[in-house]
């Protein structure tokens, strides 16, 4: 009985097996035939090739990019250890609000000798003009004129020199000049944005070479593209632009071109194109994202089917053309087929003697019959 069970298991398995193998029949002559009940079954659909409106587009790649003018690099003037940072990378900071403070004892000897140069200052300014006066009145020498004279324009030009090195370190020249001297400065930010990159660390030394962070203010985003020569004539301020973050979504985002490059420039003989992002985009992107982007140039009219009835080979696409119904069969010749410009649902089609407007193509179900 069980050995029974088993050979009437193994039968319906083969027959199972082999009415699976004959769902799709491929006789010698390439064609691919399938039943009508095969067809209904797997939902599948025919169409013919529709007329469908195309954006004619340039591609280009680049990346999510601010102006110069709205990213900042803060470094030491003069080096020294930073003292304290509260920031990490992400906040974000006022313009004037103070980053970090550093801590050296150089600071100290310049306000030392901006005092000193102060102090002097003064006496040579009165020696200088009491040997002005002499001299006019014939009873100095000019040496001894030209000498104080000298003297003072130095001093003069040194304490210019050190005052403004002092308001660099923003430390307040008045508050030396009172006696009051500080070995501890502060780091502003030059502009109101979001703090990119962090390298300081409470006791490391930081050198006037050495970025501590990185301020971009991302209400500036621009779309930064990289467009080639031969593509550059045909975009123009104010075309709209389609573009995708492939690494992070598969949304499709949209810009318009702001300004085109005048000259070329990189290596690989391509223009910047800077598009415009939308305030939403801008909170939601991040500078540094690298991007792929259609340029619109035009529109056009063209012959259409579905993308999914579009087989991709390689560089080659192909679709599946009905040349025979009969008998409740249909019958597929895979046909190669040059296209034109693709949107988000359907490819453009370019007629020839072996497809046209009038032919049908199995539009739904071409995955079942070719894999």
């Amino acid at each position: 009985m069980i050995k029974n069970s088993i050979l009437i298991a193994l039968i319906g398995l083969f027959i199972s097996c082999k009415e699976e193998k004959n769902e799709v029949v491929t006789p010698n002559n390439g064609l691919i035939t399938v039943t009508k009940e095969q067809f209904q079954s797997s939902k599948m659909e025919l169409a013919t090739l529709v007329e469908k409106e195309f954006n004619v587009t340039v591609s280009a790649s680049g990346k999510i990019d601010v102006p110069p003018q709205y990213r900042a690099k803060i470094t030491p003037f003069i080096g020294g250890y930073v003292k304290s940072s509260q920031f990490l990378v992400g906040d974000k900071v006022s313009k004037g609000q103070v980053l970090v403070t550093l801590e050296n004892t150089e600071y100290l000897d310049i306000q030392k000798d901006y005092v000193e140069v102060a102090e002097q200052i003064n006496y040579l300014k009165s020696e200088f003009e009491r040997q002005k006066t002499l001299f006019n009145e014939k009873i100095t020498s000019q040496k001894n004129y030209l000498k104080a004279e000298s003297d003072y324009r130095q001093a003069k030009g040194m304490y210019q020199g050190l005052r403004e090195k002092l308001l660099l370190l923003n430390i307040n020249p008045t508050n030396v000049e009172k006696g009051k001297f500080t070995s501890v400065i502060t780091l502003t930010a030059p502009i109101s944005g979001d703090i990119t990159v962090m390298n300081a660390n409470v006791g490391m030394f930081m050198s006037p070479s050495d970025v501590i962070m990185e301020v971009v203010d991302t209400q500036h985003l621009l779309l930064n593209l990289n467009v080639f020569e031969s593509d550059i004539l045909k975009i123009k301020e104010g075309q709209n632009i389609e573009f995708t973050i492939p690494q992070a979504s598969k949304e499709v985002y949209t810009s318009k071109v702001k300004t085109v490059g005048k000259s070329i420039e990189n290596k690989d003989r391509s223009i910047s194109v800077f598009g415009l992002l939308q305030p939403e985009l801008k909170e939601k992107l991040l500078s540094g994202m690298f991007a792929e982007a259609k340029i619109i140039i035009a529109t056009k009219k063209g012959l259409s089917v579905p993308n999914e009835a579009v087989i991709k080979s390689g560089d080659k696409n192909f679709v599946l053309l009905l040349v025979k119904e009969a008998n409740n069969n249909y019958s597929f010749k895979k046909t190669l087929v040059q296209i034109g410009e693709v949107s988000e649902h359907h490819t453009e089609i370019i007629s020839d003697e072996n497809i046209h407007q009038e032919s049908k193509i199995l539009a739904k179900g071409v995955f079942e019959l070719t894999n």
